[in-house]
């Protein structure tokens, strides 16, 4: 084992530092490409969902031309979960969202594991948050109220366009229309303010 490890480091050694340099660059490309691919699969097959956002605590506001967005099923009850133990801490969890009669897609259930819905309906996976929802000695019980991230919590608008759109959002003007995968993975497709499209999310 010794001579083996001895002769790959000579091996390794003696590779050109341009070459090994290309390697890295050639891997971080390849990495990027998978990402944009991955994100462009979800705005281009995804289901739409409209979802209302809510205010957020001014002291938890982030700096910079992106918002923050807290949406109405940021936190939902955990139902059937509540008390029962988690497979980890900030569990991933899978959320049934169903439109109501304005369209608007509100929380019926949580689930540990995915369920089979029918359209309209969606699932949504999510991460239970650090705030809320791990109780117990061990932080892996279901709480009865969980918080959760859909990975839909930030978004990125032009330079000084982020403020008019926190002032939105805390008015209850602001909502988010997002694309979901049967896997329940999603991504922000486009804003809405006062119903009408500000931003749209390029496919790459």
């Amino acid at each position: 084992m010794i001579k083996l490890a001895a002769s790959v480091t000579k091996i390794w050694q003696r590779i050109p530092k341009a070459v090994l340099f290309g390697g890295a660059v050639l891997l971080q490309c390849v990495l990027l490409v998978l990402m944009v691919a991955d994100r462009m699969q979800i705005l281009r097959e995804g289901r739409e969902v409209t979802l209302q956002t809510q205010p957020v605590d001014p002291r938890d506001l982030l700096r910079g031309d992106y918002v923050v967005l807290r949406y109405e099923i940021s936190q939902v009850p955990a139902g059937a979960l509540a008390g029962k133990p988690a497979a980890e801490r900030n569990a991933v969890v899978f959320v049934k969202l169903a439109p109501n009669a304005s369209g608007l897609y509100e929380a019926v259930s949580v689930h540990a594991e995915p369920v089979p819905v029918t359209a309209p309906d969606v699932l949504i996976r999510g991460r239970v948050g650090y705030s809320g929802g791990a109780c117990g000695t061990n932080g892996r019980t279901f709480c009865d109220k969980l918080t959760i991230k859909y990975g839909l919590e930030s978004y990125f608008v032009p330079e000084g366009e982020g403020k008019k759109l926190e002032q939105a959002r805390n008015q209850q003007k602001l909502r988010v229309v997002a694309a979901v995968l049967p896997s329940g993975r999603a991504a922000i497709k486009r804003l809405l303010l006062d119903g009408e499209p500000v931003y749209e999310e390029p496919w790459y």
